[in-house]
């Protein structure tokens, strides 16, 4: 459907995803359903319970912590301390990509858990996640190894950090490290999110201060190199003459996480997934954090100004104009020639992270309208904004979650701007420590929708008929099935990077392809051909 096209009003396709539900369920939902308005931004319900038996996108907090936080970090043992079942989140599930180093450890490909059977949950599980750390490291020899408990360890009261801690004393040499992160704690993947930020700042980050080569140096935080999007990243950093420290977490090493601290400027991409870690990197050490978007090509380049402005310096400067230029000129030809085949048609997100957001600077560039978008797990902030942070109400799931007492170090804290140079750039319209949120750059009318549905994805699909839509793959055979292409943003379904100019090209042309394509109107279910179904009893 193109915009051309007459669209049910927005207030009254809400009312009627409403009206299928029990009232008192209606009531519920209908606070995390707006109609988005960026010069008043509504308020939405967020980063609350999924409704019992409401079909969710959602993970589990250990997924957030294990799957998508220390997942990408190739030089660490995972394991996951739990029944096997768990181990879907032991191995690699989001095509995180890394490129190891001269030794060779890349554990990723690995799948470690201890494999808890019933007399484990009857008698505990302390000694076989003992012994499970000490065949990983006889077989390995890691520098570390990091534990994750799932939901029977916390029922039946495994202390994974006991056994964390004496195992490290015992090594010497390999940090190991325990993550309290059972499936259900917390609301969702978020609250894993929390937990291994604050086990990382603990026992990893400013363990090596080991001096760091380079001019400009910053940290890249909430980039998980699904497809190789940190790698694109890492080219074009390295392009401008800006040094990566540490990229939490695509592409990463337990040795790039211990010499976080001597970077000068944190980039923050994904807000919701390690936005705690920013904060305390500048409490701790002195080190401010920015939000920024690679994800599309304005993006990109707006996001390598500002890193440029805030070191403000004019070589830097005229470096990364003239990157941009170089890279822009065959991001410009390929959308030019996109665009006619793209502009006017719809899109929908719902995605985790700051995707569902990011991904709409992409779909703009060609010319594509994003009709419906929201989050998984998302809080009100990466909605509407960190300004609402204050007026959030603390609730008992998020005071499960340990909030870290951070204080500046006596040896390692550094001012990196002085007062009088904060103030400049506060002059000149820089932002320190911000996140507008999505609303703010949604267009008017448009919905936004937390924690979608089922029935909510069927009655949008119905309703608007966008060309593409973007979920994951839980959505993608059930979009499919309804005759609309799915565009998976949490693992790019054997494609990318979509990141940074390259990836800027790679998302047009692979849109182009999937909403040109006539096959999806030819989709019909079977059920639809043939609605009844005949049988007969055999003959015995």
């Amino acid at each position: 459907m193109s915009n051309k096209e007459k669209l049910p009003e927005t207030t009254a396709m809400l009312a009627d995803i409403l009206k299928s539900y029990p009232p008192k369920v209606a009531r519920k939902r209908s606070k995390s359903m707006v109609v988005n308005d960026p010069e008043t931004i509504p308020e939405i319900q967020a980063n609350v319970r999924t409704i019992p038996g409401i079909i969710t996108q959602r993970g589990c907090c250990y997924a957030g912590c294990k799957g998508v936080v220390l997942g990408p970090t190739r030089d660490i043992v995972n394991i996951t301390h739990g029944p096997i079942g768990c181990g879907f989140y032991s191995w690699l599930t989001r095509r995180n990509q890394t490129r190891p180093d001269a030794d060779g450890e890349n554990y990723m490909p690995y799948c470690f858990s201890t494999d808890m059977q019933d007399d484990n949950i009857v008698f505990g599980g302390e000694k076989k996640l003992k012994l499970a750390i000490q065949e990983a490291y006889d077989l390995f020899h890691p520098k570390a190894i990091a534990v994750f408990s799932t939901c029977p360890v916390g029922l039946i009261g495994d202390d994974v950090h006991a056994a964390a801690k004496e195992m490290k004393e015992k090594f010497g040499d390999c940090n190991v490290f325990a993550f309290s992160c059972e499936g259900y704690k917390g609301v969702s993947q978020s609250a894993g999110h929390h937990i291994a930020n604050n086990q990382i700042f603990k026992h990893v980050i400013g363990r090596n201060s080991k001096k760091v080569k380079g001019k400009f140096k910053i940290n890249m935080l909430g980039e998980y190199n699904i497809g190789g999007d940190a790698f694109e990243l890492e080219r074009i950093l390295e392009k401008c003459g800006i040094t990566l420290v540490s990229t939490f977490s695509g592409n990463s090493t337990i040795t790039k996480f211990e010499q976080a601290h001597m970077a000068d400027l944190n980039t923050v991409m994904c807000h919701r997934s390690i936005n705690y870690v920013a904060d305390m990197l500048e409490k701790k050490y002195g080190i401010p954090w920015i939000k920024v978007n690679f994800i599309g090509a304005e993006a990109s380049a707006k996001s390598l100004r500002k890193i440029a402005q805030y070191f403000d310096d004019e070589e830097l400067k005229n470096k990364v104009e003239e990157v941009i230029a170089e890279e822009m000129a065959e991001v410009t030809a390929v959308a030019a020639a996109v665009k006619p085949r793209t502009e006017g048609k719809l899109a929908m997100m719902f995605v985790g992270g700051s995707r569902a957001h990011h991904y709409q600077e992409l779909f703009s560039e060609i010319g594509m309208k994003t009709i419906a978008a929201g989050y998984e797990f998302a809080h009100r902030d990466d909605y509407e904004g960190r300004r609402v942070i204050p007026n959030i109400q603390v609730d008992a799931d998020s005071r499960n979650i340990e909030e870290l007492h951070i204080e500046a170090d006596a040896k390692e804290y550094l001012a990196r701007k002085t007062p009088e140079e904060l103030a400049k750039l506060e002059k000149e319209g820089f932002t320190f420590h911000d996140y507008e949120g999505m609303m703010a750059e949604m267009a008017k009318g448009t919905l936004v929708i937390d924690d979608i549905s089922h029935h909510e994805m069927e009655k949008l699909i119905e309703a608007y008929k966008p060309a593409v839509f973007c979920a994951g793959i839980k959505e993608k055979y059930c979009v499919q099935k309804m005759g609309v292409p799915l565009k998976q943003l949490h693992s790019y379904d054997y494609s990318g990077p979509y990141a940074g100019f390259q990836g800027a090209i790679n998302f047009y042309k692979e849109i182009d392809r999937m909403a040109g394509s006539k096959v999806w109107s030819l989709i019909r279910p079977p059920w639809q051909n043939s609605p009844e179904l005949f049988a007969e009893m055999a003959d015995a």
